[in-house]
């Protein structure tokens, strides 16, 4: 629950670091990726995502989802 919070409210991408130092480094970084394999098999099938890039983790759109969200900010 801490991990998907702080995940959500992210305005970057977190790194395993980033989420361990939210349990003062008191669990591991399997752990940790353990969690997150969670989240994602939690969020799929849905408009949101948990995705991994380079610098982190971080919750997305699901990229099908683009030509409608697009409709919602129309070039001017």
């Amino acid at each position: 629950m801490v991990i998907e919070a702080a995940l959500l409210s992210a305005s970057q991408p977190l790194s395993l670091a980033d989420l361990r130092r939210l349990f003062d480094d008191e669990i591991g970084a399997d752990e940790v990726r353990e969690a997150l394999a969670g989240l994602q098999a939690d969020w799929s099938g849905r408009g949101v995502r948990l995705v991994e890039l380079a610098g982190g983790w971080r919750f997305q759109t699901a990229p099908e989802l683009a030509p409608f969200l697009a409709r919602l900010h129309p070039e001017r």
